[in-house]
């Protein structure tokens, strides 16, 4: 009885340490955010779609098993991404103001408070001025673990990409730590994206529509040429796929759209095209980021927008919202 009472405090003991080797918490409060949700995903791979975390008096926690160090990313009601750095047994501990998502503090982790500390400064710089920041902060500190989430949100996720600065800083990372698998995959992520670039042509692909159609570059011969990654939990996606929507009415089969929805089910996929009378072929894998698709065209991020020419030729990608009408009108000769 002794032994079994010993063993029930020991376990308790073990518990009230903090989470278990196999796993990763995320816990805390917001202020102006009592009852509601958010969302969370892994742009690494290491957990599978899209799950949602619980806001019950202003309090939340989550827990998912991990194996490595990984990056996740939370989303919220207003559409804005914060991503927390997870390591096996430990816990993020998050505070803030609903109202002032940008000021939200992370600890737990070294690199949680690495990536605090950054945006913190980074509140108070212009946009060119974060872009320099993040280029320094990666060549002073090659090793830390946001480095490569800073690559990704401020040289390769942007309307204007900088490829050479990313590919540049990519391999300052890897000759600080030659084997690190996740900064290989950047590499090589990177690559690809310079044959998919403004100039060449879109890559021969071959996939099934929600329908099970195939679906293929062969089925883009518009006079320009749309291919549209989105996703239902995307602000921005919707209003450029209403912009699609009405062009694609004014231009007929002169504007060719193939759609890619990054939803983990397929039926949320579903629902919102039908919702929206959307036409055109659209794929939905329920693979997110490692889907074939994606990984062919060098998509990076939600919404994502390759233009073609009637040769196939990519004329612009991942332009912003209001650019997008303009480049089509302008090769429509409109």
């Amino acid at each position: 009885m002794k032994k079994f009472i010993g063993y029930i405090l020991l376990t308790l003991i073990l518990v009230s340490c903090g989470t278990d080797n196999g796993h990763f918490r995320i816990e805390g409060r917001f202020r102006n955010f009592n009852q509601g949700e958010f969302y969370i995903y892994c742009p690494d791979g290491e957990m599978s779609g899209i799950d949602t975390i619980k806001v019950a008096d202003g309090r939340f926690a989550y827990e998912t098993p991990i194996n490595n160090k990984t990056t996740y990313v939370l989303v919220f009601p207003n559409f804005s991404e914060q991503p927390v750095f997870g390591e096996p047994g430990k816990t993020a501990k998050i505070k803030g103001d609903a109202s002032h998502l940008k000021e939200m503090e992370i600890e737990g982790t070294d690199a949680n408070k690495e990536m605090t500390k950054f945006r913190m400064d980074a509140n108070r710089l212009t946009p060119p001025e974060v872009i320099k920041a993040a280029s320094d902060f990666i060549k002073k500190n090659p090793k830390s673990e946001i480095c490569p989430y800073l690559v990704r949100k401020h040289f390769i996720q942007i309307a204007q990409p900088d490829y050479k600065e990313a590919s540049s800083l990519t391999a300052t990372m890897l000759k600080a730590d030659p084997k690190n698998i996740k900064l290989q995959n950047l590499n090589k992520t990177l690559k690809q994206l310079a044959t998919t670039s403004t100039g060449n042509n879109i890559p021969q692909f071959n996939t099934k529509d929600i329908n099970g159609k195939d679906m293929n570059r062969n089925m883009l011969r518009g006079k320009v040429n749309v291919i549209f990654a989105w996703a239902t939990w995307s602000f921005s996606s919707q209003n450029i796929q209403r912009k699609l929507f009405r062009m694609k009415k004014q231009y007929g089969q002169d504007l060719q759209i193939a759609g890619i929805c990054l939803d983990p089910r397929q039926e949320d996929c579903k629902t919102r095209i039908e919702r929206d009378s959307i036409q055109w072929p659209t794929a939905c894998d329920g693979q997110m980021w490692d889907s074939p698709i994606i990984r062919k065209l060098s998509i990076t991020t939600v919404p994502a927008v390759i233009i073609a020419d009637k040769n196939g030729k990519i004329t612009a990608r991942d332009l912003s919202d209001n650019m997008i009408e303009d480049k089509i009108k302008s090769m429509m000769g409109d």
